[in-house]
């Protein structure tokens, strides 16, 4: 196995150059086939709704990631003032509370009275 400070032979691009394109068309192959199924499965029997084709699953998967930011987990939060993760572990608690303050001022909503 390799790791960062190894040099990668020209075999290893090679695997990566095509195994890279299967994999994502095979993933758009299953996620589209996934949505038709679970669409023409629930949605015709609850709402009355028409089946719909493989293109027209892609096409919702399309609109779903325009409309709702996309697969990713982030959701369009990642520079939300409530988003902070795992950064405050390592602080001393000086520098958390310079960093609370900091936050405080990026996150205010209202300016403070006087």
């Amino acid at each position: 196995m390799m790791w960062n400070n190894e040099k990668r032979g020209k075999n290893f691009w090679i695997k990566r150059a095509v195994f890279i394109p299967i994999a994502i068309v095979a993933g758009v192959y299953l996620f589209g086939n996934l949505v038709m199924f679970l669409w023409n499965s629930i949605l015709p029997a609850v709402f009355g709704f028409g089946t719909i084709t493989f293109w027209q699953a892609l096409g919702l998967l399309v609109l779903s990631k325009i409309l709702f930011g996309g697969f990713s987990g982030h959701h369009g939060r990642r520079h939300s003032c409530h988003h902070r993760g795992d950064q405050w572990r390592h602080l001393t608690p000086e520098e958390k509370e310079k960093m609370k303050e900091e936050w405080r001022s990026r996150c205010r909503t209202q300016p403070e009275a006087e």
